[in-house]
């Protein structure tokens, strides 16, 4: 897993910048917190914090190899789950290895095949080689973007980091933010390449960036394709299955203890079963987590996006499968916390959280880092297997916007409504949403003969692809490894990604639900409890303690009028919300206090400029 950053600069010799090198890297110890490295030769430095996972003695970084022409260097983050193959491939044409880890595999693989190295890789990973033959940097990141790589280019070459701290670490960074990247937190929209600190950009899922004395370029090495489905229902659903098991063993591979993450949905449900039946057969007992919170069973109220609570789902998920099951109980003092959702800000460098579920998610990973230091998750697979109310939503379907906005306001809450009007004007969301949709659509490819109905699903699919996973995907990533945790997962896959994508829509609906072939890949695992459950979002609090907690952060924000928050968020806006009457304080009122104060605490850490004009 690990944390990377690294300066190139052409005009000077960056030996003598040690103590900038070290602030930099420093930033990354929350992601590495088992080793340290640094290393710089020339125009190039180098820095990497480590979690180690595999090949816990011989996979320190930066791993450098001596070549005729100079050295080679690499830092990387993430796992590559065929490493044991590309190995062995490697092997067979001359190269020695030193240690067992995937790092030397993928520094060895670039010196046998150079930057096409990536299209050989199945995995999560983002990784930067200094190649010293040719004076050039090259940043590489996986297919879906899991992992997170931000760039930001100079007058004279370039940083780069895991994360917009280690490059705001760098004097050249400055720390501005401009009317633009205000949008990008405020519209819930992932424009690719996007890094809402101006200047700063972020590596592309699939991309490769390179960087020498000529400038930047950048190629994207693997984009979903449309292509026509090759299997009927039957040998669909073999074949998903068949995935699966491949996935699910490859990502169970480790030197450390790992988990599960069960919800007690489909999704993590048929993930645990998969992984606890192959663990099982050798001899090991998988443990498995959930998160609940305290009286939520007196609290429950079944609305339209949550039927049902958790629970009792993955209670029954782990009887029949075996697992050492625990459940991590949170109450609405530890979810208001201040010290938590400063942690949380921090870990995600940018407000643009999910309120109480961005801080149940990180003592959830806080709690499961006392047992493991693996987990595997069932994110991505409603974007996968077609899992979202949207896709089965009329308007939705007609497509006039991001599936997810339609009725967004109305279910989770309008957390713009705290923003001051002149803010809002000078924002304009609605003309950004609608650039942002034209420009996503029309990177969706229509399968030839395809009929209007399958192309506007397929469309459906690629936005939540392409788009909407990335954002849970930083916010699995920034939230796990705050806490030094590795969150896999496995329906992130390329090949499982590439191959339901692909299959029509009726046969990812065939029995009449949402992820039919998920559900039936996994039948003779799943508890028929689970089998029948009806689709259930991660969960949130519905204690009104937590909100009335909000209520009381936000009226001691309201009593300092000189924050720095106030030249965004309406401060009476703020105060009518603070001291609302109980039965008014639901979730989508909860929503506009979250946002007022993340924005409160990201002045607090980062103290950015904001360039609106």
């Amino acid at each position: 897993m690990c944390g990377i950053t690294g300066w190139v600069s052409f005009d000077r010799d960056l030996r003598a910048e040690g103590r900038v090198l070290d602030a930099m890297t420093e930033t990354m110890a929350c992601r590495g917190p088992d080793d340290r490295g640094v290393w710089a030769e020339g125009p190039a430095a180098l820095g990497h914090r480590r979690l180690a996972i595999i090949d816990l003695v011989g996979g320190r970084q930066p791993m450098t190899a001596a070549t005729p022409g100079g050295t080679v260097a690499l830092v990387y983050s993430g796992e590559t789950y065929n490493f044991t193959e590309l190995r062995a491939e490697l092997a067979g044409l001359g190269h020695a290895f030193t240690t067992d880890s995937d790092t030397e595999v993928v520094l060895r693989g670039y010196l046998q095949w150079g930057e096409a190295v990536a299209e050989r890789l199945n995995g999560m990973y983002a990784f930067a080689v200094w190649d010293g033959r040719r004076e050039r940097l090259v940043m590489v990141r996986d297919r879906m973007g899991i992992k997170p790589f931000y760039y930001h280019p100079t007058s004279d070459g370039v940083l780069f980091g895991s994360e917009p701290k280690a490059i705001l670490a760098n004097p050249l960074a400055r720390r501005r933010v401009t009317a633009d990247g205000l949008r990008e937190v405020f519209a819930f929209v992932k424009t690719p390449g996007h890094a809402v600190w101006d200047g700063m950009r972020e590596v592309e899922p699939g991309t490769i960036v390179t960087v020498d004395r000529e400038g930047t370029r950048t190629r994207t090495y693997w984009r979903l394709e449309t292509r026509p489905h090759p299997h009927d229902r039957d040998e669909t659903v073999a074949t998903v299955r068949s995935l699966l098991d491949d996935i699910v063993r490859r990502q169970l591979v480790s030197d450390v203890p790992r988990c599960v993450l069960l919800s007690g949905g489909l999704d993590s449900s048929a993930m645990s079963a998969l992984a606890a039946h192959q663990l099982k057969d050798a001899g090991e007992t998988l443990r498995s987590f959930s998160v609940d919170f305290a009286g939520q069973s007196d609290h429950f109220v079944a609305d339209e996006l949550r039927p049902t609570p958790d629970s009792p789902y993955a209670h029954d998920v782990a009887r029949l499968a075996g697992t050492d099951h625990r459940d991590i109980v949170l109450d609405a003092q530890a979810l208001a916390d201040p010290e938590v959702r400063a942690k949380m800000l921090t870990a995600r460098d940018m407000p643009v959280g999910f309120g109480d579920m961005d801080a149940s998610l990180y003592l959830l990973f806080q709690a499961i880092r006392e047992h493991s230091t693996v987990a595997l998750s069932g994110e991505s697979a409603d974007e996968v297997f077609g899992g979202y109310l949207q896709f089965f939503d009329e308007e939705a379907r007609r497509g006039t916007t991001f599936p997810w906005l339609v009725r967004h306001a109305e279910t989770l809450g309008d957390d713009t409504g705290v923003l001051r009007r002149d803010v809002l004007d000078t924002l304009d969301l609605p003309a950004y949403v609608g650039d942002s949709y034209a420009g996503a659509v029309a990177a969706v490819e229509r399968l030839d003969g395809e009929s209007d109905f399958e192309y506007r699903m397929r469309t459906i699919s690629h936005l939540y692809l392409t788009r909407f996973v990335r954002v849970l995907l930083d916010r699995k990533d920034r939230a796990s490894m705050a806490v030094g945790l590795e969150v896999r997962v496995p329906f992130c896959d390329h090949r499982l990604v590439g191959y339901v994508y692909n299959a029509p829509w009726a046969l990812k609906t065939f029995d009449g639900r949402e992820k039919s072939l998920l559900r039936e890949a996994a039948a003779d695992r799943l508890p028929k409890s689970v089998y029948d459950r009806v689709k259930s979002p991660y969960p949130s609090t519905q204690d009104p303690k937590y909100a009335f907690a909000l209520q009381e952060h936000a009226k001691d924000l309201v009593a300092r009028p000189g924050h720095p928050v106030f030249d965004l968020v309406d401060r009476e806006a703020l105060r009518r919300l603070a001291h609302r009457e109980a039965p008014q304080i639901r979730q989508a009122s909860r929503r506009g206090l979250e946002r007022a104060l993340d924005l409160a605490v990201w002045f607090d850490l980062y103290k950015p400029e904001v360039a609106l004009a």
